[in-house]
């Protein structure tokens, strides 16, 4: 069994409308929801043999805010990637890792869960995101795999899922 996690980045700055998508970092709330949710997933206790990350700017700064402590390999390929780009890109990067973190952007990552829980494997944490997936979001599966080349649709159950809104109500949806 491998464990693989998803990190959505945290909420971005949308202050700067002449910034390129790309070079947007995140706002004060961003900020804080990226170092709570950094702190739960040491607290949680995975330690990550891989993490893979998008270069946008707000990915980077998602990463520095809430896990400093992690050496990322940034690849352009996660950058709005498809669920298909992001299983070569593990694939790609995993070698014979145990776990492997990927930071990243929605739609992407969401269909990602979409495409590893088979729905024999849905459970309440898969109904939670697949309704919706918030920035910041951590989701942790469980892959029925010997190796990362075997990843494909089905594999893969949820087993953990934390939003910074489950960690301190007042990072939850603005009214």
């Amino acid at each position: 069994m491998k464990i693989l996690a998803l990190l959505r980045h945290a909420k971005s700055d949308w202050d700067d409308i002449s910034k390129r998508d790309f070079d947007r970092g995140l706002n004060e709330r961003g900020r804080k929801g990226a170092a709570l949710i950094g702190q739960h997933m040491r607290d949680h206790g995975i330690k990550w043999d891989v993490v893979v990350a998008s270069p946008a700017e707000r990915v980077k700064r998602t990463v520095l805010a809430g896990l400093p402590e992690l050496e990322v390999e940034w690849d352009e390929r996660l950058y709005l990637a498809s669920a298909d780009t992001i299983f070569e890109v593990i694939i790609d990067h995993a070698g014979d890792a145990d776990t492997v973190l990927v930071v990243g952007h929605n739609p992407g990552l969401q269909e990602v869960l979409f495409e590893l829980v088979d729905p024999k494997n849905e459970n309440a944490l898969f109904d939670e995101a697949a309704t919706k997936l918030p920035t910041a979001s951590f989701c942790v599966f469980e892959c029925d795999i010997e190796e990362w080349s075997q990843l494909k649709k089905g594999c893969g159950k949820l087993v953990h899922l934390a939003r910074p809104r489950d960690l301190d109500p007042e990072l939850g949806p603005e009214a």
